[in-house]
This record gives C-alpha cells, sequence and structure tokens, in this order.
C-alpha cells in the first residue's frame, strides 16, 4: 500500500522541511512546495490525498488556489494555514470547502488528526 500523499504549500522553506520530517515520521509522504502555481504544474495536483496551503503565498494566494482545487471534478481535501488571525480569511477558507483551518504555530497533534480525519472522509468529503 502506498502512503498517503500530502501536499503542502508555503513560501517558507523552513516550515516546508518541518512539515515533510513530521509527516514522514507518521509514515506519510509529502511534497513540499514554495507556491501555488509550482504546485499546480506539478503531477501533485493529481496525486496528492490531502493538500496544506498556507494563505499568504507569492503569486497566487491559497484561498484562490483552494478556489480553484474545488472546482476541479475531484477534491482532495484541503486545509488552510496562516499567521493572520482575521475571522475574515478563516471565514472565506471555511465556505470556500476548506475541510479545516489552523494559525501559524501549527498545533502539530491538531494538524495531524485533522489530516488524518480528511484522509478517512477522502475527496470531497465523501467516504
Amino acid at each position: 500500500m502506498t502512503a498517503p500523499l500530502i501536499a503542502f504549500i508555503d513560501d517558507d522553506p523552513a516550515i516546508g522541511e518541518a512539515i515533510a520530517n513530521f509527516f514522514a515520521a507518521y509514515d506519510y509522504e509529502a511534497a513540499v512546495f514554495n507556491d501555488a502555481e509550482t504546485f499546480l504544474a506539478s503531477t501533485a495536483i493529481d496525486r496528492a490525498d490531502c493538500i496544506i496551503t498556507d494563505v499568504r503565498l507569492g503569486g497566487m494566494s491559497g484561498l484562490d488556489l483552494l478556489d480553484r482545487l474545488r472546482a476541479r471534478p475531484a477534491c482532495p481535501p484541503v486545509i488552510v494555514i496562516t499567521a493572520f488571525p482575521q475571522d475574515a480569511i478563516r471565514n472565506r477558507a471555511l465556505s470556500a470547502g476548506a475541510t479545516a483551518f489552523f494559525l501559524k504555530p501549527l498545533p502539530m497533534d491538531e494538524l495531524l488528526t485533522s489530516v488524518m480525519q480528511a484522509l478517512a472522509k477522502g475527496f470531497d468529503g465523501t467516504q
């Protein structure tokens, strides 16, 4: 059985490396991207079992990425993260279909639980 692929999009390479190492410890594969455009051009867009994206990225925002992903025929669960605790950002992410929303610094145990729950539900929230 292949390990679930978690695609992580954040413009901070240190966070990306930490996330990849964290999920690897739990037998997940992590593909890390520094921007939404690189992710969209990669094969990970069709392989990812769960996507975690920061809101503020260079170029396309994580919220715009979420909109693009939700417009696809089959969208894996998307978790949105940010360092900016604004209710408007949280509300937009959740109303656009984000599975979960977290503030940085990331609560890693809660993030792992959220990923596990999202993977159990599958694409578009179906089981």
